[in-house]
């Protein structure tokens, strides 16, 4: 049996899961039951692990940052590194797409620049990106 391709995994997918009371708490909790089971083999870049630290730590959650962050590192294949090529397709995909933001473009760029061509997200801005398709955790 081939293994799975891998998605990419967005920092919002483990911030509801592991957040308060929320509508998309219950969606990306079953993500995460998912991948566990090997449903859903996943890689993330080094921004992810950056924007997880970034909240948890802003808000004086030290110990979920800590949780979150080895939660997402144990769970992913792969951490992908963002690059200086990445940033240069970032800089191209915000020139060509004004209306996403830089966080998305460069998770886009370093998904791009790897051959993946899937994230599952909560961010619909990802859906305006040419050659990226989101997997919507509330449509799984």
């Amino acid at each position: 049996m081939s293994r799975s391709i891998p998605r990419f995994l967005d920092a919002n997918i483990i911030m509801y899961a592991l957040g308060g009371a929320h509508p998309l708490q219950k969606p990306c909790q079953k993500i995460l039951e998912q991948t566990k089971s090997g449903k859903w083999p996943l890689v993330t870049d080094t921004e992810v692990l950056q924007e997880i630290l970034y909240r948890y730590f802003s808000i004086n959650r030290v110990t979920l940052a800590e949780a979150a962050y080895t939660a997402v590192v144990e769970m992913c294949l792969e951490i992908l590194p963002v690059t200086l090529t990445d940033m240069d397709r970032t800089l191209d995909l915000l020139k060509n797409n004004p209306t996403i933001t830089s966080r998305d473009a460069v998770h886009a760029a370093v998904m791009l620049n790897n051959d993946l061509r899937e994230i599952i997200s909560t961010d619909a801005h990802f859906d305006r990106i040419p050659g990226i398709r989101r997997v919507d955790p509330a449509g799984v």
